[in-house]
């Protein structure tokens, strides 16, 4: 479907034609006219299918078509980390080229005292659209900075990354601030039972959008080493012995073996940089633009890079640990092999992480190749096959609670968009 197919104003087609935009993908198909419907909506795809488009276009094109009041904070998109921020915002000044009078503010933590000065100066300036993280929101809430009374638009992104990392207290919080007639968008690569809990909490009979997790591209090279814990930095050193290797992105789950295995790259001479919360702002904003620009060679890191980053470069992803659901895995991998490159995925399978993998493999539809251990290593543990865990998700029934017990029936109709089809 082409999007002037759609009722998307004339000013966000022409944006559109200018970054050659053209055929929409399938979140965006299914999307657009349901938000430009005013329907509440939550969304569940994974990264890089264009789910930032399929909710910013259809509101801004609102916004610009006008009935919404100047004076007001019109949309919030929340955002569970800083570089999702930057990237959502860079995204709305491309989408927003050709519409007047239509301001934004990016406000994020991790930042010094001028930058939120900065922030607050916007703020008080007046901003049709927010993107924003959790806690950076709420520290401007607390301080007066914004009203959030005639809220039109409400968008969480990557909402079960927001969950994951601890942000469900925050997000009820805001929520508890926005008035009943607002129109809630939600977005989640996977649909666990606390996104449907928080669903049913904050959306009132929204429309469910659900695009299956694609499998990884053919193009990767998928592989494993099974190892015990305290083999995983000989599998890096065997690795990267020659140093050659760059384009490289390693990730772990938790930061402390992210610091750990920089400490041995660094050790034996490779090119390396680390990315975790522990670093300031400016030092990730710093990391990130010297592996994007080559100044580094090879990234570690936590998830926070596994989603909504683009880097389409990128030659080899490392799992140092096995991800705990098969849609994170299809993230981490999906890295690499892109803008029609090759890639490779190479993953460390711990004895205890070995009915993890198993579930990834069963997902997949295919063994993944073991590769052997270097013979100085040792032994490796024996593979071992799960049984399939059963699911918990889906349990629960439909309801809707908090304050939208209060809210209109009649939301649908409530700010009357009237959108005439492009001839």
């Amino acid at each position: 479907m082409n999007f002037e197919e759609t009722y998307l104003n004339d000013n966000i087609l022409d944006a559109l034609y200018d970054m050659r935009f053209e055929e929409m993908t399938p979140i965006q198909e299914k999307c657009i006219p349901e938000i430009l419907d005013g329907h509440d909506l939550i969304g569940v795809a994974q990264t890089g299918t264009g789910k930032t488009a399929a909710y910013l276009l259809p509101v801004l094109s609102m916004l610009d078509d006008g009935g919404f009041p100047k004076d007001a904070v019109n949309c919030i998109v929340m955002s569970p980390t800083r570089e999702l921020a930057q990237q959502i915002d860079q995204a709305m000044q491309g989408f927003g080229y050709y519409l007047n009078g239509i301001s934004s503010v990016a406000v994020y933590g991790g930042n010094d005292g001028n930058r939120f000065d900065q922030e607050t100066r916007g703020l008080k300036m007046g901003a049709d659209v927010i993107i924003a993280t959790p806690g950076r929101l709420l520290s401007h809430i607390r301080m007066g900075h914004i009203d959030l009374s005639r809220l039109s638009f409400f968008i969480l992104d990557e909402a079960d990354r927001m969950l994951d990392m601890g942000f469900s207290d925050d997000i009820l919080q805001i929520a508890k601030l926005l008035p009943r007639d607002h129109q809630t968008i939600m977005f989640s690569a996977t649909m666990p039972d606390k996104i449907q809990q928080l669903a049913r909490t904050l959306l009132y009979n929204p429309v469910e959008v659900k695009i299956a997790v694609s499998k990884p591209a053919e193009k990767i090279q998928q592989s494993a080493y099974l190892c015990y814990e305290p083999q995983k930095l000989g599998v890096i050193r065997h690795l990267f012995k020659n140093g050659e290797l760059h384009r490289v992105i390693i990730f772990s789950g938790k930061k402390d073996k992210v610091k750990d295995i920089t400490r041995e790259l660094q050790r034996i001479h490779i090119n390396c940089a680390q990315m975790h919360s522990d670093l300031s702002q400016q030092e990730r904003d710093d990391v990130m633009y010297r592996f994007k620009t080559g100044q580094v060679d090879v990234l570690i890191a936590t998830d926070i890079v596994a989603r909504g980053i683009d880097i389409d470069d990128i030659l080899m992803v490392i799992n140092y640990d096995v991800p705990r659901d098969a849609e994170d895995y299809v993230h981490r991998i999906g890295r690499t092999a892109r803008a029609q490159r090759d890639g490779v995925a190479i993953t460390f399978v711990s004895d205890n992480d070995m009915r993890f993998f198993s579930d990834i493999e069963r997902f997949l539809g295919k063994d993944i190749t073991k590769n052997p251990l270097p013979e100085a290593l040792g032994e490796a543990p024996e593979y071992k096959v799960s049984a399939p865990r059963k699911s918990t998700r889906g349990r629960g029934g439909r309801g809707r609670g908090g304050y939208h017990q209060r809210r209109n029936k009649g939301k649908g109709n409530s700010r009357n968009h009237q959108h005439q089809k492009k001839e």
